[in-house]
């Protein structure tokens, strides 16, 4: 089951004072980025954010599941009303994930 785009918005506004927050369509979810890192994903209408020691620190409650079945388990956020408990989340978690690596210049 795809997600609805209108949650996807909701979760993007609901993330954005963490920074510039993309949300782009693929496999019929979607990948979320903040400043060109991917930290997340929007599958099933269920909002997953990329496992790390800082955002595991600031869980209300840890929930770790795939986003779908084969991929590695995420911090599954059951409560996406609070606004800036969801940007302080992204912001710490991609405080510790790694630069996007440059793309390759076509010949």
């Amino acid at each position: 089951m795809a997600s609805n785009p209108d949650f996807v918005q909701y979760i993007v506004d609901q993330c954005s004072k963490a920074g510039d927050i993309v949300a782009r369509k693929m496999f019929g979810d979607y990948c979320l980025y903040c400043n060109g890192k991917v930290f997340g994903l929007v599958s099933d209408n269920g909002f997953y954010v990329k496992p790390t020691e800082a955002g595991r620190n600031m869980l209300r409650n840890e929930d770790l599941r795939p986003p779908y079945p084969g991929a590695r388990p995420c911090f599954y956020i059951e409560d996406v009303d609070d606004r800036d408990y969801m940007s302080a989340l992204v912001k710490t978690t991609c405080s510790e994930l790694p630069d996007p690596k440059p793309k390759a210049k076509k010949k």
